[in-house]
């Protein structure tokens, strides 16, 4: 079973962990120290937050201002269009911003979200019906 680490760095690691606990997440409190906060969304996926200069030790390169430039665009599924709307909600409250607009297919609904650092997470629904035969087989009719 493979299990996805994803890593971004924060400015202010007590904001992000009370905004990812906001829109759903939850903390492991065993790799959640001063440097860093381990966000569980499910068994097989959980997020490292981790203070910029402590994130910055794990490579040469030089880090980006998240929001300024794209590294990485985290997409999360939702179970309804009901729940993507209420993530986005949640996720305002606790000092995000809705980035760009909804996307609307009928078979897919996708919102996103830049957390207080700048980081994107995309919340999306899909159809179960197009998660089996792939978009092609459902009906196109984007609604923006």
């Amino acid at each position: 079973m493979t299990h996805i680490f994803v890593n971004v760095a924060t400015e202010d690691l007590d904001r992000s962990k009370a905004f990812y606990t906001a829109i759903g997440a939850t903390l492991n409190p065993l790799f959640t120290d001063e440097n860093a906060a381990c966000v569980v969304w499910d068994d097989n996926i959980q997020m490292m937050v981790l203070r910029r200069d402590f994130f910055a030790t794990f490579s040469d390169r030089q880090m980006i201002d998240p929001r300024v430039s794209v590294q990485a665009f985290i997409g999360l599924s939702r179970d309804s269009r009901d729940d993507v709307d209420a993530t986005i909600a949640a996720g305002e409250k606790a000092g995000g911003s809705e980035y760009g607009e909804p996307d609307d297919y009928g078979w897919m609904y996708s919102r996103n979200l830049e957390d207080p650092d700048g980081n994107l997470l995309s919340f999306i629904w899909m159809d179960q019906e197009a998660v089996e035969k792939g978009p092609a087989a459902m009906e196109y009719q984007p609604e923006h």
